[in-house]
């Protein structure tokens, strides 16, 4: 990436000692050869030179430790590394060569070990700021390439991505991609993106060459702004190790006062040596650092990328997150519930019709209009005489008919009118089909709840958090409705950036807060929170600058697993610093007692360190409640959910024909619209529920929590099949293509019913079963009917 890189990639470098630098392990080496020689001359019987090559190792060790108590004096603070210096020198002074060979092989074994544990730990970010793209292929409008540096790329310009190259900036698909979004989301299966949807940067190209046009340049694109975060993670100290730097200060005079009353005491000075030989705060030193590190690579993994170690920390101590509705409880951008036509006239027809001229504008809605059509299948035409109207909407001609789509003027068809009623009650914004100057139409479009918001709820309530806030800028009633949907304690609903943050401080006296948001509008409040979380999967450019974190996976119950991270980090760091502390001030007091000469209390020293090393590496494990399903599971589950999306439509036709039915129920029109519904609703959704029933309910029973999970999902298959089956009976009562007046308040009842059953068993099913997957795209939960 060029200056862009170098820029981000500065100080890495001083970060090498975590992969162990290359002389620590050649002064290793050369320690180990000169204590095998020493200890060959010694069963050889010849002592002098065993004791020389023992020397020699000492030296070896010594001159590193008096390099680093020389640092720590320049810098003016009393290093723990005196008690090392004064170890080797003591093993020197009174004749315990062996001892301080040991010593030095152990001290720059442990110094090797740390490093070593420390670059495992850490693998997962610095693999981010290892392989960030540099170079571009900018696609000029002759079609030819070029390779330009990737801080010349500006928005809007075309570049070619190969086959597995990273995507270097954000952008949108030009052409079908399929990526590979492991090392950014943390997701391992590929994800396929149509034209038209959002590639973000840091993504590998795992199928086939793709064009993408470019939304960001590269130092505001989303991999940049993680890369930011990665190298912060991993120059920063955490509150902990701070602290624990402290404790180590104060360990130093305790050991010369412990070294000096043995020495006292017995009067032998072999036993001050003993201690200082013994004493270490390595598990003081060490277990936070390796700990906390660990917590963020862990975190990393699972999609969540924190800032340093001190978020880390906080995370595990929130209590209250304010959560803002777009893009982590919703979709995030606008999608069409429902497609109704007017009766006569074909709702796919009319859809087709209304796209056409709407992929020639501009507006926020349009390209929920045109997506649904793509999403069915239609082949949209090319509109003539196209003219918009700020604000009310868009006309034009296709294929011989007058087209208008958005507002309507003067009073409305009574299926019209019903629309617009049930809109108001959903929160749903109408856009109006007409064709031929009548409405034939209605376009239901909403920024609809996600199928695994109520769960991810649910996963953070698991994790501790105490009190959720959700934000909307929905009014009052909708922002209310959907909190009691989710679960959540409050809801703050039509407020501004300012209003936001200052309820965000409110909060925060009370508790360690957290706030979720997009990074831009929620700028102020991600910085007025004590952790403040960005929706990187969303392109939040900003998000480095206004955010502690960013869920780089568009899934929010991963916040949940990164406070339960964090607590576990903190645990296995705090019982590993004071179990390692209380075995070296067991292992000290023996010392002083005279039971534990130097050599010995050199090989204790280095049990000591070695086990902390371990027990901090522990962090990299544990510590999660939730556990992924199965790879066949996950396939099978994302099958099904996509099968649910397509059975959206049968559920718009069975709504439709219950319309139909109450208000012109003597018609052929009627009765062809019902023969229509119930042949879906056989051939699609029973067939849908047994298949169910046979291949997935049987692989969820245990993860879901037990036979018990499914047994609703499958009482509610029984009283579908029975609705089914008593619009087969109307049916069959009817007799010329018409409705009898007697058989209308039953059928009804049974229509409406069976839409009220099939919309929440399948919001149920999304929930607790469906949003069970680890796919990063979970889709909108169908909304619950209003009551009539």
């Amino acid at each position: 990436m060029a200056r862009v890189n170098e820029r981000l990639m500065a100080g890495v470098n001083d970060e090498a000692r975590w992969h162990g630098l290359w002389w620590e392990w050649a002064l290793l080496t050369g320690i180990t050869a000169a204590i095998i020689a020493g200890a060959g001359f010694q069963l050889a019987d010849h002592t002098g030179s065993a004791h020389i090559s023992w020397i020699v190792a000492t030296a070896a060790g010594l001159l590193p430790a008096v390099a680093w108590l020389a640092v720590s004096l320049m810098r003016r603070k009393i290093g723990v590394d005196v008690i090392a210096v004064l170890a080797l020198a003591g093993t020197l002074g009174v004749g315990q060569y062996l001892a301080g060979a040991l010593v030095a092989l152990l001290l720059m074994l442990g110094a090797a070990l740390e490093s070593y544990a420390r670059g495992w730990a850490s693998g997962d970010l610095r693999a981010l700021l290892n392989r960030a793209p540099r170079v571009a292929r900018r696609v000029a409008d002759d079609g030819n390439e070029e390779m330009v540096d990737l801080d010349t790329v500006r928005p809007d310009e075309r570049l070619m991505v190969y086959h597995a190259e990273i995507v270097p900036v954000d952008g949108y698909a030009e052409d079908s991609a399929v990526l590979d979004e492991f090392a950014v989301t943390g997701e391992r299966e590929p994800v396929e993106r149509a034209p038209g949807e959002r590639v973000a940067s840091g993504a590998i190209n795992a199928g086939a060459p793709f064009t993408m046009r470019t939304t960001t340049t590269a130092a505001q694109s989303t991999y940049a702004s993680i890369v930011r975060l990665a190298r912060e993670a991993t120059s920063q100290r955490a509150p902990t190790v701070r602290l624990a730097d402290r404790y180590a200060i104060v360990f130093v005079p305790f050991t010369l006062l412990l070294a000096g009353l043995g020495w006292a005491i017995a009067g032998d000075f072999v036993r001050a040596v003993a201690v200082l030989v013994v004493a270490t705060p390595g598990p003081l030193i060490l277990a936070a650092p390796i700990a906390v590190v660990c917590g963020l690579s862990r975190s990393a993994r699972r999609g969540l990328m924190l800032r340093d170690g001190s978020v880390l920390e906080r995370l595990g101590r929130i209590g209250t997150v304010l959560v803002d509705k777009r893009g982590t409880l919703s979709l995030g951008r606008p999608k069409v519930t429902e497609m109704v036509s007017a009766p006569g006239i074909d709702a796919d027809d009319a859809l087709r019709l209304a796209a056409s001229v709407e992929q020639l504008s501009q507006h926020v809605l349009a390209g929920a209009v045109v997506g649904e059509a793509a999403r069915r299948g239609l082949s949209l035409s090319t509109p003539e005489d196209v003219r918009e109207e700020d604000g009310r909407g868009i006309g034009g001609r296709v294929d011989g008919h007058a087209v208008w789509v958005g507002q309507l003027d003067g009073d409305l068809e009574p299926w019209a009118a019903q629309e617009r009623s049930r809109a108001e009650l959903d929160g749903a914004a109408v856009v109006w089909v007409s064709l031929d100057d009548r409405p034939a139409g209605a376009l239901l479009v909403q920024d609809p709840v996600r199928s695994d918001a109520r769960r991810n709820v649910r996963r953070l309530r698991e994790a501790g958090l105490a009190r959720l806030v959700v934000v909307s800028g929905d009014r009052p009633q909708v922002a209310e409705e959907m909190t009691r949907m989710l679960g959540a304690d409050d809801f703050i609903a039509q407020c501004d950036p300012e209003e936001k943050a200052e309820r965000v401080r409110a909060e925060s006296q009370h508790a360690v807060t957290a706030m979720v948001g997009d990074g831009v509008r929620d700028g102020g409040a991600l910085c007025a929170a004590h952790v403040g979380v960005a929706l990187g999967a969303t392109g939040a450019s900003a998000a480095a600058e206004a955010a502690d974190a960013v869920l780089t996976v568009d899934r929010l119950d991963r916040l949940g697993d990164g406070v339960e991270i964090s607590q576990h980090v903190r645990r296995v760091g705090m019982f590993t610093a004071a179990g390692g502390m209380c075995l070296v001030l067991a292992a000290m007091a023996i010392a002083m007692t005279g039971l534990l000469v130097p050599v010995a209390g050199a090989l204790v020293r280095e049990g000591i360190e070695v086990a902390v090393i371990g027990g901090a590496l522990s962090a990299l494990t544990g510590g999660l409640r939730h556990r992924r399903l199965p790879t066949s599971t996950d396939e099978l589950i994302d099958q099904f959910t996509v099968e649910h999306e397509r059975l959206r439509d049968a559920l718009i036709r069975l709504r439709s024909t219950a319309d139909l039915v109450a208000m012109e129920h003597d018609g052929s029109v009627c009765v062809d619209a019902l023969r229509d519904a119930h042949h879906r609703l056989r051939r699609q959704i029973l067939s849908h529920d047994e298949a169910e029933e046979r291949r997935l309910y049987p692989m969820l029973t245990d993860p879901a929590g037990g036979p018990e999970a499914t047994a609703t999902m499958t009482r509610a298959h029984t009283e579908i099949r029975r609705l089914v089956d008593r619009v087969d009976g109307h049916l069959c009562l009817t007799s010329d293509s018409r409705l009898d007046a007697e058989q209308v308040p039953d059928l009804l009842a049974t229509l409406y019913g069976l839409d009220a059953i099939l919309r929440l068993h399948f919001a149920e099913e999304e929930e607790n079963l469906f949003s069970l997957t680890s796919a990063s795209n979970p889709i909108a939960a169908e909304p619950v009917p209003q009551a009539q």
